[in-house]
């Protein structure tokens, strides 16, 4: 398993928890850092992930609302919404490309959920993907 794909995994187990527990960001890290030590690369880029997507996380929900039809968010299973909100998070703040983004998203949809979230996973972040590619002014930058 890549590095990044093992941060990627922390970062969403990271806001797994957050989104379920409801606490601060802080109170999170200090936790989930004393149970689960990771490498200083996979845990500066899962810090990274955790903290964009919380930090932008209601312009992160309505890309995916636009996208998720007929779901809505406090619907969809816990695991998905937050491998999209990761996920849309690595689309907008990150260099990776968006498709290698889709795939790991895929891929971590298959080991922590089921096939149909997989597949669910990918058809929002591909419709996600095209919006963005679409836009002349990238996300977060205002113009």
């Amino acid at each position: 398993m890549s590095s990044r794909r093992k941060a990627r995994e922390l970062a969403l187990q990271m806001l797994f928890q957050q989104d379920l527990n409801k606490v601060a960001a802080e109170e999170v890290l200090e936790l989930f850092w004393e149970v689960h030590p990771a490498e200083p690369g996979n845990r500066k880029f899962a810090e990274l992930l955790f903290k964009a997507t919380l930090e932008n996380r209601s312009h992160i929900d309505e890309l995916i609302r636009r996208h998720a039809q007929h779901w809505r968010l406090e619907r969809m299973a816990a695991v998905d919404r937050n491998i999209l909100r990761l996920s849309v998070s690595e689309f907008l703040y990150t260099e990776t490309p968006h498709v290698v983004v889709i795939d790991e998203a895929v891929e971590i949809a298959r080991k922590f959920s089921t096939a149909e979230s997989s597949q669910f996973v990918n058809g929002i972040l591909d419709a996600v993907r095209e919006e963005m590619e679409d836009r002349p002014v990238k996300e977060g930058q205002h113009g």
